[in-house]
C-alpha cells in the first residue's frame, strides 16, 4: 500500500501485518509454490522464485516454511495453475488502488474483488484506468537509527538506487525493479534493518483525504481487500495526515 508516505504507509502496515502474519505467510506460500511449479526449485535460474523467496525473507517467514512451499511446488504438478492479476478500481474520493492478484480461478476473484471495491463505496475500473498513475519500483523501508543519511546515501546509490526519502526514524529506498536483489544485498551488507523489501507500485501523485472519517473509510476497504485469499498487494495514491494514521493504526 503506498500513498503520502511510503515509510509512514509501512508503518501503519506492519501493525496490521504482524497481527495477521499467518494470512501474510498462507499469500507468500501461495507465491513460492506456484513460482517452483512454473520454474522449478533453483533461486540461480528461476528468478521469478528468487524474487519470491526474497519477499518472503523480508516478511520474516521461517525458512522450513519457505522450503516446504518450494518442495509442494515442484512436487505437485497436477496442482492448480496460478496466475497474476492487476485489478484497477478507485476508493471514495477518486483514490486509485491497483489490487494486484494470484489466483487460481479468476472467475472468483473479479466478481469478489468488484463487490468488495462497490460495497466500499468505490468501483472496479478498465484495465488501464488507474496503472498510468503508477511506476513499478523496487521499496525498501529501513530503520535510521544510528545511520548517517550521507553513509546511506553512499550505500545505495553503488548499489543502483535512484532516490532516497526520509521521514523520522524510517527511510524508503526506491530503485528500478531489474535492481531488487543488489540494492536489498547491499542494504543487508551494510547492517541496516530491513522493515519491508518488495517490487510495488509507487504512485506519480497523491490524492489529499479530506477528513479522519474518510481516512478510516479508506483504510477499511484496503484492509478488507487484502482479506481476500488470491489479493497479494493492495496499492493506493492517498494522502493521509500522519496523525490520522498513527490514530487509525493504534
Amino acid at each position: 500500500m503506498a500513498g503520502h508516505s511510503h515509510s509512514a504507509n509501512i508503518k501503519h502496515r506492519k501493525n496490521a501485518v504482524d497481527a495477521k502474519r499467518s494470512r501474510t505467510f498462507s499469500k507468500l506460500a501461495r507465491h513460492l509454490i506456484s513460482s517452483a511449479r512454473q520454474g522449478g526449485d533453483d533461486v540461480d535460474t528461476n528468478l521469478r522464485l528468487k524474487y519470491a523467496v526474497e519477499k518472503a525473507k523480508a516478511a520474516n517467514m521461517p525458512k522450513d516454511n519457505i522450503e516446504r512451499a518450494i518442495k509442494k511446488g515442484v512436487g505437485d504438478k497436477t496442482g492448480a495453475a496460478f496466475e497474476e492479476l492487476i485489478y484497477e478500481g478507485y476508493a471514495p474520493g477518486g483514490v486509485a488502488l491497483p489490487t494486484a492478484c494470484l489466483t487460481d480461478n479468476r472467475k472468483r476473484t473479479a466478481p469478489d474483488v468488484k463487490y468488495t471495491l462497490e460495497h466500499g463505496g468505490g468501483n472496479l475500473g478498465a484495465s488501464g484506468s488507474v496503472s498510468f498513475m503508477f511506476d513499478f519500483r523496487s521499496l525498501f523501508v529501513v530503520e535510521m537509527a544510528g545511520t548517517d543519511e550521507d553513509a546511506l546515501m553512499d550505500v545505495i546509490i553503488e548499489a543502483g538506487a535512484d532516490d532516497l526519502e526520509i521521514e523520522g526514524e524510517l527511510a524508503t529506498v526506491i530503485g528500478s525493479p531489474t535492481e531488487f536483489l543488489s540494492i536489498k544485498t547491499a542494504l543487508e551488507k551494510a547492517g541496516l534493518t530491513l522493515i519491508s523489501a518488495e517490487t510495488g507500485y509507487l504512485p506519480q501523485n497523491t490524492v489529499p483525504v479530506e477528513s479522519k472519517d474518510e481516512a478510516k473509510k479508506l483504510l477499511r476497504l484496503i484492509e478488507t481487500l487484502e482479506e481476500h485469499e488470491d489479493v497479494q498487494s493492495v496499492y493506493a495514491n492517498y494522502d493521509i495526515r500522519k496523525e490520522w494514521l498513527e490514530e487509525l493504526s493504534s
